[in-house]
């Protein structure tokens, strides 16, 4: 069996939107398509959540504040993925990623079925997220 590669993900939400980047077209991954706010492997000796937090700071410019653990559902059997709700940051998100990025945008939630996702399986777990951020604050 082969090992699973372990990815945190973060799912930025304020005010009901969701923060999604626009993976970069020469991307070996997904190319072209949009995907979680920010996220990347999980370091050696890194937890999933302290890695989603340095992923925010190295790819949006954030420092996250309280990320909750939310279940989201990735259909690539390589890909180990633990997602993380964000609703809390210090600074404003910005693309500190042009290599991987090639745009960033907030989204509305009736906006995401008609964008090209790099996992469209997850809409679901997407939609749930926003909600979940926008009418339940994560609890401290």
């Amino acid at each position: 069996m082969v090992a699973r590669i372990p990815i945190s993900v973060a799912l930025l939400v304020r005010d009901g939107l969701v923060l999604l980047v626009h993976r970069h077209p020469a991307r070996r991954w997904y190319p072209d398509s949009w995907s979680f706010s920010a996220g990347g492997h999980v370091e050696a000796g890194e937890l999933p959540h302290e890695a989603v937090v340095r992923e925010c700071f190295e790819e949006l410019g954030v420092r996250v504040h309280d990320a909750v653990r939310v279940p989201m559902t990735i259909s690539d059997p390589t890909l180990d993925v633990q997602a993380f709700l964000v609703t809390r940051w210090d600074g404003e998100p910005v693309n500190a990623a042009p290599e991987e990025h090639d745009d960033l945008r907030w989204f509305r939630p009736g906006e995401l079925a008609g964008l090209k996702l790099a996992h469209p399986e997850s809409l679901p777990n997407l939609l749930d997220a926003i909600n979940r951020g926008y009418l339940t604050p994560p609890v401290i």
